[in-house]
């Protein structure tokens, strides 16, 4: 299989903090790796190192191979796409506008898209099944339909890694299964996908592997389902964290273990 990503002892520290340190996994091609962890444990910040975005502080990222800190941003734009967390404010421009700009790492400076990555626009919005939204407004959409815009313009890019930080963070019960449907099927279409959850459930939902940050470093990295167990999850969270098998489903699920009340 191809590995796609390799992270080899990756440390981050910002002033005087050490964020964390010392982090290591790596993800093969279509195969999907969600990183799990507590508030403020450095998960958006390892995904900014990845994309680029953050300079680690030590250690190395491999994509296909290549040191990205030997990559220009074009370059590393075009092997990783990257979709933030909902919280900052968009432009309102047209969908299919807005998609299209995913394209700025494949164009020369001073050139304007062509038809051929139009296609490629509108390809990736059917890709994630929102079509029918290339002209609408992106300040007049859902936040499920937001999400989903955004992943569309990563996939643009034509990326081999999407990074997606906290993809469902922001969304009804509805929107959050539309997007972890999307991953599956990004991942089994051969995209390799490296995902922030603070939900253990939808690790056993899309993910092949699981990665724990917490303490400063890399606690656990795996198979998805020798990470995500009740003794390991109960440690990482602090709480009393249950993973059962739902035989009528064939899947394991991760829900609270304490006894809440009760109200009829």
């Amino acid at each position: 299989m191809e590995l796609i990503l390799e992270v080899k002892s990756l440390s981050f520290s910002y002033g005087n903090g050490n964020i964390f340190e010392d982090v290591f996994f790596s993800l093969e091609r279509g195969k999907v790796i969600c990183i799990l962890g507590p508030n403020g444990a450095g998960k958006s910040t390892l995904i900014k190192c990845i994309a680029g975005i953050f300079k680690p502080s030590g250690g190395s990222v491999c994509i296909l191979g290549n040191d990205t800190s030997l990559m220009s941003n074009g370059e590393i734009a075009r092997c990783i796409g990257y979709v933030p967390q909902q919280n900052d404010t968009i432009f309102p421009f047209r969908v299919l506008d807005f998609v299209v700009m995913g394209r700025t790492p494949h164009l020369s400076m001073f050139s304007s898209p062509q038809q051929e990555d139009i296609r490629i626009a509108r390809e990736s919005l059917k890709m994630v099944g929102i079509s029918e939204l290339e002209d609408k407004v992106t300040s007049n959409l859902s936040g499920g339909q937001l999400q989903l815009v955004l992943i569309a313009r990563a996939l643009t890019q034509k990326p081999s890694l999407l990074l997606l930080d906290e993809p469902t963070s922001h969304l009804d019960f509805g929107n959050q299964v539309k997007v972890l449907e999307i991953v599956r099927k990004l991942a089994v279409s051969g995209m390799s996908i490296m995902m922030n959850t603070h939900m253990p459930d939808h690790a056993l939902l899309v993910g092949d592997n699981a990665a724990v940050l917490s303490c400063n470093r890399m606690m656990l990295v795996g198979n998805v389902i020798d990470v995500v167990t009740t003794k390991n999850m109960s440690s990482v969270y602090g709480t009393n964290v249950v993973v059962r098998e739902i035989e009528d489903m064939a899947r394991k699920v991760c829900i609270p273990g304490s006894e809440l009340p009760l109200y009829k």
